[in-house]
This record gives C-alpha cells, sequence and structure tokens, in this order.
C-alpha cells in the first residue's frame, strides 16, 4: 500500500468532531513519554510539558495528542512509563473525563491500535498505597486520525500523526522497534541517535514531507496536521496547508499548536529566567494567530 492510500485511509476512517469558535484546542504530538532512565528524551521537559497541560486544563482547551505521546519502542511495558510520569497521567485522566481527550497512535505507539491491549493496560492502574485497582482512562479508544470540522466555514482540519509517509516506519515498525530495543536504546545513553528516525535524518524528513504534501494537493488542499519529524511547520495562507506542531522532545522546549477563537498558533513553552534570576515555565507565540477561514480554498 502506497503513503497515498495509507494517508486517504487514515482520513476516511478518522474520528469526526465539529467545533465552533467558542472552542479551544491544543496539539501536541512526539512526547516519547519513557521510564526516566537516561535514554528517556521526554524526562528533560517533563515539568514544562506537566505546567502546560495545568494551563491548558484550567482554560478550558481540549487536549489532542497527535502519535508517538508513549515511547513503546524503548520501553516494553506502559506501566514502567507509568510509574515514571504518573502526575502527567493523573491530568491527562482529568481532560479524559471531561471529554477533552482525543489521542491518535504514531508508529511508536502503534500497539494502541489492538483496542484489547488499550483496554488492558490503559483501563486501570495499580495502586500500591491501598493495594487497589484504580480507572485511568477507562473507555479511551486510540485512532489513526481525527478530522475537526470546523463549523462557521465548513472547513476540515485533518489530524494524523504523518508515519503514513515513511514506508519504513509504518510498514516495519516491528522491526524498528526491535532493532531501538535491543541497540539503539543503549547506544542512545552515549549520545548516538538512531537514524532511521525522520527527527535525526534531514533527508527522509523531506520525502515524508513531500509525500504529506502530495496527499494534501490531490485532495483539494485540505489543512492536514502531523508531527512524526519533530520539525514544527506553519505555512503562509495560499502555500500547502500542511501544519506540524513539532514534538515535546526538543532540548529544553516543548511545542504545540493552538486552535483558538477559529484562528491557529504555533506555540513554544520553555524555562525562562526573571530580572530577578527566578527561573519560569514561560509561553511563547511563535508564528499566528491566522484565522483559519485564510486557508479556505
Amino acid at each position: 500500500m502506497s503513503s497515498q492510500s495509507r494517508l486517504t485511509r487514515a482520513y476516511k476512517n478518522a474520528q469526526i468532531l465539529t467545533f465552533d469558535k467558542t472552542d479551544k484546542f491544543i496539539l501536541f504530538s512526539d512526547c516519547h513519554r519513557g521510564d526516566n532512565s537516561f535514554a528517556d528524551d521526554f524526562a528533560n521537559n517533563r515539568n514544562i510539558y506537566f505546567h502546560a497541560l495545568q494551563h491548558y486544563y484550567q482554560h478550558g482547551f481540549t487536549y489532542c495528542e497527535l502519535g508517538d505521546g508513549d515511547e513503546l519502542w524503548e520501553n516494553v511495558h506502559f506501566e514502567s512509563i507509568f510509574e515514571a510520569h504518573k502526575n502527567v497521567y493523573k491530568i491527562l485522566r482529568q481532560y479524559h473525563l471531561q471529554h477533552r481527550l482525543f489521542m491518535l497512535w504514531g508508529n511508536h505507539d502503534m500497539v494502541y491500535k489492538d483496542q484489547d491491549y488499550v483496554d488492558k493496560h490503559l483501563g486501570s492502574y495499580y495502586e500500591p498505597i491501598d493495594e487497589t485497582d484504580k480507572e485511568l482512562f477507562k473507555g479511551i479508544t486510540y485512532h489513526e486520525g481525527l478530522v475537526l470540522r470546523y463549523a462557521e466555514t465548513g472547513q476540515e482540519l485533518f489530524l494524523t500523526h504523518g508515519h503514513q509517509a515513511d514506508w519504513w516506519n509504518y510498514t516495519f515498525w516491528r522491526l524498528g522497534r526491535f532493532l531501538v530495543r535491543v541497540l539503539w536504546k543503549p547506544l542512545q545513553v552515549w549520545g548516538i541517535a538512531d537514524p532511521t528516525s525522520p527527527a535525526k535524518n534531514y533527508k527522509n524528513l523531506i520525502k515524508v514531507e513531500r509525500r504529506i504534501k502530495k496527499w494534501i494537493l490531490q485532495h483539494e488542499l485540505k489543512i492536514t496536521v502531523v508531527g512524526h519529524t519533530h520539525r514544527p511547520r506553519f505555512p503562509l495562507p495560499g502555500d500547502i496547508p500542511l501544519f506540524n506542531d513539532g514534538s515535546c522532545v526538543h532540548p529544553r522546549s516543548i511545542t504545540g499548536l493552538e486552535i483558538e477563537e477559529g484562528a491557529i498558533s504555533l506555540i513554544k513553552w520553555h524555562i525562562d529566567t526573571t530580572e530577578d534570576g527566578t527561573l519560569k515555565v514561560a509561553r511563547v507565540l511563535l508564528e499566528g494567530p491566522v484565522p483559519l477561514e485564510s486557508y479556505k480554498v
């Protein structure tokens, strides 16, 4: 199956969510939450990410995660990831309870395609303090794609991870997972990166973006938002409307896309220093806001 066919299938099978100007969304991807070991890239930014989650929860945002949220190539079991970042999952649970949590799977958490796996590992967790099982994400379903339908203009924003345009990482994800676990995870501790990752391989990154752009051109310039490559993208109106929310494993920062009042923005959260030397987590607007209707064909 070609990358074009895989993207089309993801779009046709996508969950549809209609929204208007009163709705607010935060789009993150590629958190790669790990077990807090030396190979856990997320650990460096976990306090930034947790603060951002609190901010968006308090301000009424809906959280959309575009795949690779959990690092299930380097780590065999979700339980070790949960124990390492329990505070993160507890606030995500609050989103879930208010129906403000939408999760997609990517190549590093492709096991979430299996609903039985999701129910078994994400539905509940064991709390050793009182020796009971407690609910976590009971009833949650991971999707390959999500369509946000803007009621004001009828526009559709197609959200997916983007690995559909990456032949190796989609078709041979099990082999990739094996190689990461036995080879690249130990080497990563010494600073040697996986060369098959599009985030580390610029030529592969360009190929992935080119294939997705081709799909967009064949589908009436539909606004498409992906992750996977870890490279933020924010096109100008009139350009091919391919957005990328970046990742949560940038050195010392995380990036994402906000949709608020019918406009889209690219943002960054990072550690900043005040004049008196106090450290704080700060939000920086990188691009936008640009009204969604500016991308209407």
